[in-house]
């Protein structure tokens, strides 16, 4: 049986197409989280508040097509931005495959199916809150350990 590898191990992250690496995405929504930087040591924390766009329940973007354009910091993912950001979770697939690491199990595109995000602990689905919810001026109360 002649089996043809998959896209992302064959490709750069420059080389796909956008279907392509859209797909890379598992729907974690790790990135659609308030973080926090510490100004002095550059560490990155997340809180449990998710952007005013995610639906929390379903971890999907409300309006995923503008979504920059509605929240001002949303940052559009690109393999050019990939090499400048360096919060993303050691589980997120962009950020395996930059550092030249294979999909985990749990991926959608690995296993064939969209819960094993969650089955394996991965999404934050149902342990957020939205960020109306939330006292943005004390937002620093809301970090959380594990998400990254």
């Amino acid at each position: 049986m002649n089996r043809e590898a998959p896209f992302w191990k064959t490709k750069t992250l420059e080389e796909m197409t956008p279907d392509e690496w859209e797909s890379l995405c598992d729907g974690c929504a790790k990135c659609c989280l308030h973080k926090i930087e510490d100004m002095d040591t550059g560490e990155v924390f997340f809180t449990d508040v998710a952007c005013r766009l995610l639906d929390i329940n379903t971890c999907l973007c409300k309006d995923y097509q503008h979504r920059s354009e509605v929240v001002s910091d949303c940052l559009v993912l690109t393999p050019e931005l990939l090499k400048e950001i360096s919060w993303l979770p050691e589980s997120c697939a962009y950020r395996r495959l930059a550092e030249g690491r294979d999909l985990a199990w749990w991926h959608p595109l690995v296993s064939g199916d969209q819960h094993t995000v969650l089955q394996a602990g991965i999404s934050i689905c149902g342990k957020i809150v939205p960020e109306d919810m939330v006292n943005l001026d004390r937002i620093e109360e809301r970090v959380v350990e594990g998400f990254d």
